[in-house]
Order: structure tokens, then sequence, then C-alpha cells
């Protein structure tokens, strides 16, 4: 589990993330091959459904217009895999960025938290705690195995380049 930055009780007074404009956004999440299996095994869980790359089939916003994702609990704003969400999830709002052939740790400016803390030390902080964690070779070998999580996002802030070449 990755520490999280983002105070819970901000969060939940945000309507940002978990919220999309299209069915088929690039910002829906994507799972590893791993939390795949997890979701398909996990009894009384509500049923998932899992496009061809590796995405979570959003679903249409039942309190307005646009998509959201399916563990959210939308009158409640929680997710209800809060305790196993996916790794983007607990990696939001950093992404990992894919341009070109570079992998680059990237931080969606979009989040309101990062946006009025951009220049603090706290946020700086804790991108030495991302970068180191993202560095390890078990987080390394987990990015190499799962490329699906490599997107092309818009509107994001280029933090570091990655290194996912094998040791």
């Amino acid at each position: 589990m990755i520490k999280q930055l983002i105070p819970q009780e901000y969060c939940l007074k945000c309507s940002g993330c978990c919220r999309f404009n299209k069915e088929d956004s690039v910002w829906s999440p994507c799972l590893l091959d791993e939390e795949i299996i997890s979701f398909i095994d996990k009894d009384g869980f509500p049923a998932l459904s899992v496009s061809s790359d590796k995405r979570l089939h959003l679903v249409a916003n039942p309190q307005g217009e646009g998509f959201i994702c399916p563990l959210l609990d939308a009158k409640e704003n929680k997710c209800r895999a809060y305790q196993m969400r996916p790794f983007e999830c607990q990696l939001y709002p950093f992404l990992i960025c894919l341009r070109g052939k570079k992998v680059h740790l990237t931080v969606d400016l979009n989040c309101p938290y990062v946006k009025e803390n951009l220049n603090s030390f706290e946020l700086k902080e804790y991108i030495n705690y991302l970068t180191d964690y993202l560095n390890l070779p078990k987080q390394r070998k987990l990015l190499l195995e799962n490329p699906q999580i490599l997107q092309a996002y818009e509107e994001v802030l280029y933090i570091m380049e990655l290194d996912l070449t094998k040791e």
C-alpha cells in the first residue's frame, strides 16, 4: 500500500477524481494483472467489467452527466474498495506517464489539493518518498510487468523520468 498524501477529509469533499467525461477515458483506472485476479476472486463484491486493455469499464453517473468508476459509491463519494483499491488509485494524483519511449512520474494539475500545495514542503517530501518507492526493484518489476498502466496523460506536470531498465 502506498502512503497517502492527501488527507481523506479533503478527498471526500472533492468530486473530481473517479468521474469522467467520456466512457473510454484514458483516466479510467487501469488494473495490474494481480488486481484483476483479486477482484474476480472477491466474494460479495460488485461485478466489475474489465476491458481488453485492462481498464475498469466506467458506468453512467446516476447523479448526473458523464461516467464514474464502478468502485465509486456516488452518494457517499467513497470508494467501495478503498482498502484494496487499484495501484493507480493509490498513486493518484500522481501518474505514470508514457511519452515516446520514456516513462515519467507526473502529477495531475486538475487535482485541487495539488493546485493549492504545488510548492509546499509536504508535496516535495512526498515526491521524494514516491521516487524512492517507485525505484525499489519490486516496484520497477511491477511496472515492467504491467505496461498497461503506462499512459499518455494530458494536463500533468512532469516530476521525473523513471528508469525501468532491468538491473
